[in-house]
């Protein structure tokens, strides 16, 4: 499902029209986005966690051009769903496995 897509399900299901609906999308995701860019996690209560995991400095390998690839420490955002929304999807597996 595409952002546009959301977008058009949610203004259908709400009643708003599709331009209110595009506008708190997109302030949800830039205040998801400003909050992880100064460090602070976001918890959003039966969907999940918006966090930051810091990586450690690393050698890579640059497979085609036979080299090593210093890599630095760096910060990389992850999401970490809730038990409840693993549940939600567990179960939807398993309903289309029966039929």
């Amino acid at each position: 499902m595409t952002k546009a897509e959301l977008i058009s399900e949610i203004a259908l299901t709400t009643g708003y029209d599709k331009k209110t609906v595009s506008t708190i999308i997109e302030k949800f995701t830039d205040g998801i986005k400003s909050n992880m860019s100064r460090g602070k996690e976001v918890y959003i209560r039966g969907f999940g966690s918006f966090i930051t995991k810091d990586r450690k400095e690393r050698i890579a390998r640059n497979i085609t051009a036979r080299t090593s690839v210093y890599v630095p420490a760096h910060s990389v955002p992850v999401f970490k769903p809730a038990q409840e929304f693993k549940d939600c999807v567990h179960n939807l597996k398993n309903k289309k496995a029966k039929k």
